[in-house]
């Protein structure tokens, strides 16, 4: 055994379950592939500022949860925390909203990090999918959103979770209700953390988990009341699109998130099966995030679902995804010779686009015959000198362990067939 092992709070994905990770990756992206949205890739370390900036100098992420390092060079870097704010900069310095018409639809996949006390389902490293639509302030595209996200889970067969919505605010209704939320929070019993963030965000506070906070917070203003007449009617119409296509949610006045760009629209992804941890995913609305970083006013918004988590929630639904096996042939070679012409017949049914694996290592035909068994196959190819000599390979049903000659030449389409 190795003397290392995974850093703690992360992990390593290993077959066989890695493979119900991609397939949630993949049902998660479909959606999204499927209405206007382009892939995108960003490095996996950003300057410190980029998030200092756009995640927020008060929240949690950027003051106790990121990796930072300083480079040879004097460069202070920062492990992503989140995906937009990469995606946003990726996107403004390719002038993606100079390009064409707007919005610019993207999606993307890929590990996160940050410095987290590790428990079930918050690890300190952890695998997103995520959507951005920048640049048009449109409640369809809050209400597209979150019904892709609804699609994606549905299609994974999931049911138990539930969706929480809320408005924000933006910069002409938010500042009322922080000056009436802080005189609220400033008569409450706090410790000296949560009390300084009443001074820098105090929407936070709302999103204390802790007991001892939510108890204090009965009585508390909330945003809902304090809305202008515009945030009013588009949060009303984002609800009314959900609605009409059959999709429910909860109306949840203290969801806040924990990014300080959101605007408006907020919403959050909930499964009641995995107890404190129970987000498996959320976005929103964030419309003064591009000009946060250096960019011009384009108002945006966008989603992020936990691969790890969804993989949780999928486990306590007893949810068994119906996965392709890795192998559906099995090739076993008896003696030199058949190893070289068998090992050709591979090559051909992979070219054919069939999933096919090889008896490697020189084994026996019983030691040959359980690696067949372990790969999952379908099908195995058992072929000897004798067999080639009259033109066959013996094609054996792993299932019902009936084996009968193939020729040669008819091995692909004869596999194809029966595969199909």
């Amino acid at each position: 055994m190795s003397t290392f092992k995974a850093p703690r709070g992360t992990y390593d994905l290993i077959p066989p379950v890695s493979a119900t990770y991609l397939a949630v990756r993949e049902a998660i992206a479909a959606p999204l592939r499927r209405s206007g949205y382009g892939y995108v890739e960003t490095p996996g370390f950003e300057n410190v500022e980029l998030f200092a900036r756009g995640v927020g100098e008060s929240t949690d992420i950027v003051t106790k949860e990121m990796y930072t390092l300083t480079t040879k060079g004097g460069d202070q870097l920062a492990l992503r925390p989140e995906g937009t704010a990469s995606v946003l900069r990726a996107a403004l310095e390719a002038n993606l909203h100079k390009a064409g018409s707007l919005p610019v639809k993207l999606w993307y996949s890929g590990s996160y990090y940050r410095y987290e006390r590790p428990q079930k389902g918050r690890y300190r490293h952890f695998s997103q999918v995520g959507a951005e639509a920048i640049g048009a302030e449109d409640p369809a595209l809050d209400a597209e959103l979150i019904l892709l996200a609804h699609d994606a889970y549905r299609s994974l067969g999931l049911r138990n979770f539930r969706i929480l919505l809320n408005s924000l605010g933006d910069s002409e209704c938010r500042p009322v209700y922080r000056a009436a939320l802080q005189e609220f929070l400033r008569g409450l019993d706090l410790d000296e953390d949560t009390r300084s963030r009443i001074e820098i965000n105090p929407l936070r506070v709302l999103d204390d988990k802790r007991d001892a906070v939510q108890k204090q917070l009965t009585g508390v203003p909330l945003l809902r009341d304090h809305l202008c007449d515009a945030c009013r009617a588009y949060h009303a119409e984002v609800r009314e699109l959900i609605s009409a296509q059959g999709v429910t949610f909860e109306d949840d006045p203290k969801l806040v998130r924990g990014l300080d760009y959101y605007t408006r629209t907020t919403f959050e992804f909930v499964h009641d099966g995995l107890g404190s941890q129970s987000a498996v995913g959320g976005g929103g609305r964030y419309d003064g995030l591009s000009e946060m970083i250096g960019g011009p006013a384009l108002p945006s918004v966008g989603w992020a679902l936990g691969v790890d988590r969804t993989v949780l929630a999928l486990e306590a639904e007893g949810i068994a995804l119906d996965l392709p096996e890795a192998t559906s042939v099995f090739a076993v070679p008896l003696g030199e010779e058949a190893r070289k012409i068998l090992f050709g017949v591979v090559a051909e049914l992979r070219a054919a686009g069939i999933a096919t694996d090889f008896a490697y290592g020189g084994k026996g035909l019983k030691a040959a015959m359980k690696a067949a068994n372990r790969s999952g196959a379908r099908y195995a190819i058992v072929a000897g000198e004798r067999d080639f000599a009259e033109g066959v390979v013996q094609l054996k049903d792993m299932e019902s362990g009936e084996q009968t000659p193939v020729p040669l030449d008819k091995v692909v389409p004869t596999l194809r067939t029966k595969l199909a």
